[in-house]
C-alpha cells in the first residue's frame, strides 16, 4: 500500500513508469555505489543523497548500521547474475541481481538517480516471490468501474511481483495502486507540498454498488515522503459488495470521507478524495479486494474492471497493468 517502503532490507523512493532504455553509463554508476555499499563507503554515498533518502534512512548512522546488517545477513557477493539499468520518470534506475553466500535466493539491488545525479532511491533485498493464491482463475463477480473520473496511471497491477509489490501479500496479491501523471511526473516542482500531487484532493468513487463496513476518517495526511507504518490503511473505506467480495479504498485525504458505516452507495458515488494517509509516501489511491473486510484476515481477489480505456484502446473488461493509463469509459463525474 505505499509508494515508498522501508520492508526488511528495502528502502525504495523512485517513482515508476513504462521504462525506456537509459544511457550505459548509468550501468557503471550503478556498480559504482554498488561497491561503495559494500566497501563501507555509506559516509559517500549519504552526501549524494537527496533530502527524501535522508529523511526514510533517518541518519548517516542508521545507513552504516543498515549496510552493517545487510553485509551480516547476505554475506559477501559470489556472483552478478544481471544488471540493467533504464530511464524511469526521469529517473536512472540501475537493477543488478547477485547471488550472496548468506542467503540461498537470488539477491536484488537498485539504485535510483535523479537528474542532478542525487541517490532518489535504493534497495537491496532477497527476490520475492508472488504469495500463493486459490484464486488466480477466479472472475470478479461484482460489476467493478474504475474508481475516479478521468486518466490515471497504474502505479503498482498485475500478477507478478515486478508489476506489483503487493503480490507478496496474501490479503493484497491483486492489489492496485493509482496516481496521476502529466509528462511523467506525478507532481509539479519539487513535490514539497500535498498540493503539487497531481492526484491530491481529486474524488474517490466507489468501484460497484456495495454496503460501507468501515468508514474511518481520523488520521493526518503524511508530509511528502513521510509515513505512518502504524496506520497501514490511513483513512480508508471498505465496502461489502455483496457473494464475498469486500473492497478496500485507502490513503484518502483527511475529512474527505463522505460515507458513513453501514450506509448503501451506489457504483460511482463519491465517497472520499485522493490523500496520503496512512502508510503512503505521496498521495495516490490503494485499492484491492479480498474474502473478508478485516485487513490482516482476508485473501487477496483479482479485481476485473468493465468498460474502460487502457492507453486509448477500449476494454471491455480486464484487469489494469502496471505502467497503463486508463480512465472510465463510461460518464463520470468531472475530475475536480
Amino acid at each position: 500500500m505505499r509508494l515508498a517502503a522501508i520492508v526488511g532490507l528495502l528502502v525504495a523512493l523512485a517513482a515508476a513508469v513504462a521504462p525506456a532504455a537509459a544511457e550505459p553509463e548509468a550501468v557503471a554508476t550503478g556498480r559504482a555505489l554498488t561497491e561503495a555499499f559494500w566497501q563501507g563507503r555509506t559516509g559517500r554515498l549519504w552526501a549524494r543523497m537527496n533530502a527524501p533518502m535522508r529523511e526514510a534512512l533517518g541518519s548517516e548512522q542508521a545507513f552504516g548500521s543498515f549496510r552493517d546488517g545487510a553485509a551480516a545477513e547476505l554475506g559477501a557477493e559470489e556472483a552478478v547474475l544481471s544488471e540493467r539499468a533504464t530511464e524511469e520518470a526521469g529517473l536512472a534506475i540501475y537493477r543488478r541481481t547477485s547471488r550472496f553466500s548468506g542467503v540461498a535466493r537470488p539477491v536484488e539491488t537498485q539504485w535510483a538517480l535523479d537528474g542532478e545525479g542525487r541517490i532518489a532511491g535504493f534497495f537491496i533485498r532477497p527476490v520475492q516471490s508472488a504469495a500463493p493464491s486459490r484464486f488466480l482463475d477466479y472472475r470478479t463477480k461484482a460489476d467493478l468501474r474504475l474508481p475516479f473520473a478521468g486518466r490515471w496511471f497504474v502505479y503498482w497491477g498485475g500478477r507478478t511481483v515486478a508489476d506489483n509489490y503487493h503480490a507478496v501479500d496474501r490479503a493484497q496479491r491483486f492489489a492496485y495502486d493509482f496516481l496521476v501523471m502529466r509528462e511523467g511526473r506525478s507532481h509539479d516542482g519539487d513535490g514539497d507540498a500535498l498540493a503539487d500531487y497531481h492526484c491530491w484532493g481529486r474524488p474517490i468513487l466507489a468501484p460497484a454498488a456495495g454496503r460501507v463496513v468501515a468508514a474511518v476518517d481520523r488520521f493526518p495526511d503524511n508530509p511528502p515522503g513521510a509515513m505512518d507504518p502504524a496506520n497501514p490503511a490511513g483513512n480508508h473505506v471498505v465496502l461489502d459488495l455483496g457473494a464475498g467480495e469486500y473492497a478496500f479504498l485507502a490513503h484518502l485525504r483527511t475529512g474527505s470521507v463522505a460515507v458513513r458505516q453501514g450506509e448503501r452507495v451506489a457504483a460511482g458515488a463519491m465517497i472520499g478524495r485522493c490523500g496520503n494517509s496512512g502508510n503512503s509516501s505521496e498521495p495516490h489511491l490503494h485499492l484491492h479486494l479480498q474474502t473478508t473486510d478485516d485487513l490482516a484476515a482476508g485473501e487477496g481477489l483479482p479485481a476485473v474492471f468493465n468498460d474502460y480505456v487502457a492507453d486509448g484502446e477500449a476494454v471491455e473488461s480486464g484487469a489494469p497493468i502496471r505502467g497503463e493509463t486508463v480512465s472510465p469509459g463510461r460518464a463520470t463525474p468531472p475530475d475536480r
